[in-house]
């Protein structure tokens, strides 16, 4: 895997936008072993709740948010043989078609890194300390979470409690 041997994580919470290619680049150089790259890019939409969005703020907590972070890194390398993971989410106000979050996992095969992507994902949009509110032309709002990310949580429970 590397001098370590160990998976390569990086945490960025940044104000600024990211460069995709750059970042995918920055991971897959850190290990010849890397055999597969999922990415996940995240965006902010143009409609909230059926009203048009005029901006989204996003506030955080940041060493509570590095902390679950890492943590999230380290669960997700113990379910999935992993390379490296990037996770790079943007605070601030950011307007519609921005980009918010960028994760990137890398493993040898391809699988692992689907996996880890979609549990990471679940996890991170329900779990990690991100407070959004949303700025419509009615007013402002904080997100609250859907009960669709409620459900999607489940599923990572029940992997556990039911390993056939």
């Amino acid at each position: 895997m590397g001098i370590s041997d160990l998976p390569v994580f990086t945490i960025d919470i940044r104000h600024e936008d990211f460069d995709i290619a750059l970042e995918i680049n920055n991971l897959k150089n850190k290990s010849f072993e890397i055999g597969a790259i999922v990415s996940f890019l995240g965006l902010v939409r143009d409609v909230s709740k059926n009203r048009e969005l005029k901006f989204m703020e996003i506030e955080h907590y940041p060493e509570m948010t590095k902390k679950v972070l890492k943590d999230l890194c380290n669960e997700a390398s113990t379910r999935w043989s992993l390379q490296g993971i990037s996770i790079i989410h943007r605070i601030g106000k950011l307007y519609p078609s921005e980009n918010i979050v960028l994760l990137i996992v890398a493993s040898i095969h391809r699988g692992e890194a689907f996996g880890a992507s979609e549990f990471l994902m679940d996890f991170l949009k329900s779990h990690a300390p991100f407070w959004k509110k949303e700025t419509t032309i009615h007013g402002a709002s904080w997100i609250e979470e859907k009960e669709e990310d409620k459900q999607n949580l489940l599923r990572w429970r029940k992997v556990i409690s039911d390993p056939q």
